[in-house]
């Protein structure tokens, strides 16, 4: 019986792993934003294209969003429910934003690409990829190319974002990074509560059904540590850069086992739909940057059609209104999820 078989680390993930921890250092020493994360998506990512022996391992993204989620829940403090309130005109537009780009995606899939209605349909939700995948596949679309373009769409986004924000607002996301927050800086009691975060929040999850359960939970059981002043722990730039590393290597292996050919016929579909959505989106973030006092930078963020992990991890390392960002790809999921599943129900696209 092999490591793989026993539940071990399986080879062709460590492998991955060494591949995207030298891509994550590469970027880190050439001083590329984001670095870990990109640099990790960015190697594996190749590495799928190259078919060398990569592959994503499922048990190892549930801790890893465990470990996020508690990430997040440190980002609430009293002062977030002052502010939440004034965040209505967001989410708001963020429900016309929605409706606006999955029109707009779907005429371009079905005209422009010729794809069947219900794999268009799906492909150009931009919601969870999960989630798309199984409700396409009951509605009779082709589950891997909605698999794949939501793969593609949420890599697309994260290698796109910094540039984007650079280009249109003259930001440098390389100098908002937040500030090295060493391992010796977290106690022992500190690591008490974030490890008890992690297991109370990931059985809550699983008990209540959450949708994603091992993210959600430790996030409120986290969030509400820190809302009631039990703890004030914040969790350590390594911690947060392994995060990064692990998220962004399962996310370049999604496209291992798929052919040369067939990777880059979906990046380039994908790319015209996410330059819709990504266009359509920084429309809703100039027009919004009145009403709400939230930088655009971070209303775009908050809005971008990146997957909640992968955009939360972006604001925590861009240090980029964390709590404003999680509350909208969480109201954007359930959007989706909704609006996706009563569309589909009453008339086939």
């Amino acid at each position: 019986m092999t490591a793989g078989q026993m539940g071990g680390l399986r080879p062709s993930f460590a492998m991955a792993l060494a591949i995207g921890t030298l891509g994550g250092a590469l970027f880190t020493l050439i001083g590329m934003p984001l670095s870990w994360m990109l640099g990790a998506m960015t190697a594996t990512g190749l590495a799928s294209i190259l078919h060398l022996p990569v592959k994503g391992w499922a048990r190892a993204r549930p801790p890893m969003s465990a470990v996020i989620g508690v990430m997040l829940g440190s980002q609430f403090g009293p002062h977030t429910l002052e502010t939440a309130a004034d965040w209505w005109p967001a989410l708001v537009a963020l429900a016309a934003y929605l409706l606006v780009s999955a029109v707009l995606c779907t005429v371009y899939l079905r005209r422009m690409i010729r794809m069947d209605g219900p794999t268009a349909f799906f492909s150009a939700m931009p919601g969870g990829l999960i989630d798309m995948v199984l409700l396409g596949a009951e509605r009779g679309g082709d589950e891997r190319t909605i698999a794949l373009m939501h793969s593609s769409r949420i890599f697309l986004v994260v290698l796109g974002l910094p540039p984007l924000m650079t280009l249109v607002t003259g930001a440098d996301p390389g100098a908002r990074v937040a500030a090295w927050r060493p391992l010796a800086e977290m106690g022992l009691l500190d690591v008490a509560f974030f490890l008890g975060a992690i297991a109370l929040g990931t059985g809550l999850g699983r008990l209540l059904r959450m949708p994603a359960p091992f993210l959600i939970g430790p996030m409120l059981v986290s969030m509400a540590l820190h809302w009631t002043g039990a703890t004030g722990f914040t969790v350590p730039s390594g911690v947060i850069a392994v995060a990064q590393i692990v998220l962004g290597t399962t996310v370049g292996c999604r496209f291992a086992g798929t052919s040369s050919r067939r990777i880059l016929h979906i990046l380039l579909t994908s790319a015209g739909s996410t330059v819709i959505l990504l266009g359509v989106a920084l429309l809703f973030a100039l027009g919004l940057q009145y009403l709400i006092d939230v930088p655009v930078e971070g209303i775009l963020l908050a809005f971008a059609p990146g997957g909640l992990a992968e955009m939360s991890l972006v604001a925590l390392a861009l240090n980029l209104e964390v709590s404003f960002v999680v509350v909208s790809h969480i109201s954007r999921i359930g959007m989706v999820i909704l609006g996706a599943g009563l569309v589909s129900r009453r008339k086939a696209p």
